[in-house]
Parts: C-alpha cells; sequence; structure tokens
C-alpha cells in the first residue's frame, strides 16, 4: 500500500495537502447538490460518500481519481460559466491524486512510516 502514497508531509505543507483534500470534497459535494434532481438514490449516496472519504483522507489517490471520472461521465451542472470551473475541479483532484494525502488524513494514520526498533542480539 505504501506504494500509493509518495510522502506524508506534515507541517504547512501537510497542511497545504488537507485544504486541497477539502477543495476537491467541496468541488464534488457542491456539484452534487446542484444536479441532486437528477441522480437516483444510490448515485446521490455515492457521491456524498466520496466527498466525505476525500474530506478525512480515506484511499485517497484513488478516491481523488474517481472524482473527475464521476464528474465527467456523469450527469454535470454546466452553465454557461462553469466550465472553466470544473476544468479547476478535475484539475485539482489529479494533483490531489498525485501528491497523496500528506500526514493529517486516514491514510497516514492507517499507511504511514513507521520506526521498527529491533532489539539487540545476543
Amino acid at each position: 500500500m505504501q506504494r500509493l502514497f509518495s510522502t506524508f508531509p506534515h507541517g504547512w505543507p501537510g497542511f497545504g495537502l488537507m485544504l486541497l483534500r477539502l477543495a476537491v470534497a467541496l468541488s464534488a459535494f457542491l456539484n452534487t447538490y446542484a444536479i441532486q434532481e437528477q441522480l437516483s438514490g444510490w448515485e446521490l449516496i455515492a457521491l456524498v460518500l466520496l466527498s466525505v472519504t476525500l474530506s478525512v483522507g480515506f484511499l485517497t489517490p484513488m478516491v481523488a481519481l474517481l472524482t473527475p471520472v464521476l464528474r465527467l461521465v456523469g450527469p454535470t451542472s454546466l452553465t454557461a460559466g462553469s466550465a472553466g470551473a470544473l476544468c479547476i475541479a478535475i484539475l485539482s483532484a489529479l494533483a490531489l491524486a498525485m501528491l497523496g494525502p500528506g500526514a493529517y488524513s486516514i491514510d497516514a494514520y492507517r499507511f504511514g512510516r513507521r520506526v521498527v526498533v529491533l532489539p539487540p542480539r545476543d
């Protein structure tokens, strides 16, 4: 599982990745809210679950790659000026998938680097 994540930076870089996760999740959630009449019940639940999963940082690279796929193949709320916003949301999700979740996530807690201290040989 370590191959899915490059590193788990903490401090300001980790905080920046947390903000990026929240921005992508908020974008997906707001898009879901805007088109909720067009979605079936299971699609609505799946998209809200996707937003929550991104917010807490669980399986971030896979979920971040799934986000633009769902935005492109599912119904979207494109109006005259929102095509640029859709491009920014997709690029942000792809950047998040490449960068990883950061230290302030469930992924860092579950899959972060560990220090193994071996006992001395007798």
